[in-house]
């Protein structure tokens, strides 16, 4: 959200827990990493990280740009990818090897304790850490507006954990069979599947979304139904991959991509219910005349927004037509939350500070 809501000398706070859990999420992360470049030495361990950063950039792009149209907090986008990386990695790996050990004193083999790891306690607990960094976000639950927002979140834990997990694989490959087995390696998991961590735990985040946004209490079963999705999705990857059968590969992959396909689906969906909404509360702010009819019609449509946006930059004014068109969605949204969750005691400040927003940026 780049729109201030509150006049400057008020700045909302960041949440102590939320820079609590970055901190310790991003020590945790570099511990990891240190473990790593002291297992494949300078040169594999640079590998590693040049292979498994490589495709970044343009995953984060793609996840982000689902939520252009009301942008989440960089403070919070950072902590779900932090307690990816860090926090769920390290007790994802504590907590499944104490699962692999129970099963080994239990009296079965070395080669069905790793299987048992791979491809049962590895998705369910990875995804329920992975998952739990929402937990902290549903403190500022006021963030999650929309179910994108709970797709977003979950797909930037899911890239965390990704990005130094494939560290780690390609390190080890690495040790095994030099250069060739690591790019053999990133060929599958930076190529071919770079999208299955984050998909997975975005079924969790939608979960989540959902729990809070909608009414009722049969709305808190989206929770599990979202968890056990993620589970479902990476054990299928994981079982696939045990098999080394390509049919299983290939059927796995399918439904992975058909679920991120469901999920691009839904932020759509979500997108065009929100520009609709627009359409319905902002003709109440016409007496201030920060808002005009065509102003309206502008923001209800994803096109109209892009042709102003062009126009206003080419006359100068792009900043303030995206101020414009942010503090006018985020203005929606306070109105959604009011609606969904009853009155609140900082409606009206709140507010008040995106129509002076409005009206500062509107200059045509």
């Amino acid at each position: 959200m780049t729109v201030r809501t509150r006049p400057p000398s008020l700045p909302r706070r960041p949440s102590k827990a939320l820079l609590i859990g970055l901190v310790i999420s991003s020590v945790l992360a570099v511990i990891v990493l240190v473990g790593m470049l002291l297992e494949g030495g300078p040169l594999g361990f640079g590998l590693s990280m040049l292979l498994a950063v490589a495709p970044l950039p343009l995953l984060l792009a793609a996840v982000l740009s689902l939520d252009r149209l009301e942008p989440e907090p960089p403070l919070h986008l950072g902590f779900a990818f932090a307690w990816g990386a860090g926090v769920a990695i390290v007790l994802g790996v504590v907590l499944t090897i104490a699962g692999q050990a129970m099963f080994a004193r239990a009296g079965y083999g070395p080669q069905t304790v790793e299987e048992v790891g791979t491809a049962y306690l590895a998705p369910v607990i990875e995804e329920a850490l992975k998952g739990s960094a929402l937990l902290l976000l549903l403190i500022r639950r006021r963030e999650i507006d929309g179910l994108t927002d709970g797709i977003v979140y979950g797909a930037m834990a899911g890239l965390g954990f990704a990005v130094v997990e494939n560290v780690g694989y390609y390190v080890t490959a690495f040790t095994e069979d030099g250069v060739g087995g690591a790019v053999q390696l990133f060929v599958i998991r930076g190529l071919i599947d770079p999208l299955g961590h984050p998909v997975y735990t975005a079924m969790t985040g939608l979960g989540v979304a959902y729990a809070l946004t909608r009414r009722g209490p049969a709305r808190f079963a989206a929770i599990p139904l979202g968890y056990f999705a993620a589970v479902l999705l990476h054990g299928l990857w994981n079982g696939a991959a045990l098999l080394q059968s390509i049919g299983w590969l290939g059927l796995a992959y399918l439904v992975i991509m058909g679920a991120l396909v469901g999920l691009v689906l839904v932020t759509v969906r979500d997108r065009r219910q929100l520009l609709a909404k627009m359409g319905g509360y902002l003709p109440t702010y016409q007496a201030t005349g920060h808002v005009t009819p065509p102003d309206i019609t502008m923001l209800s449509t994803l096109s109209g927004r892009r042709a102003a946006r062009k126009w206003a930059k080419g006359v100068g004014l792009g900043r303030a037509m995206g101020d414009y068109q942010q503090a006018a969605t985020e203005l929606t949204m306070l109105h959604l939350r009011a609606e969904r969750e009853g009155a609140d005691p900082a409606f009206a400040a709140e507010r008040d500070a995106l129509l002076d927003v409005m009206a500062q940026a509107r200059r045509w």
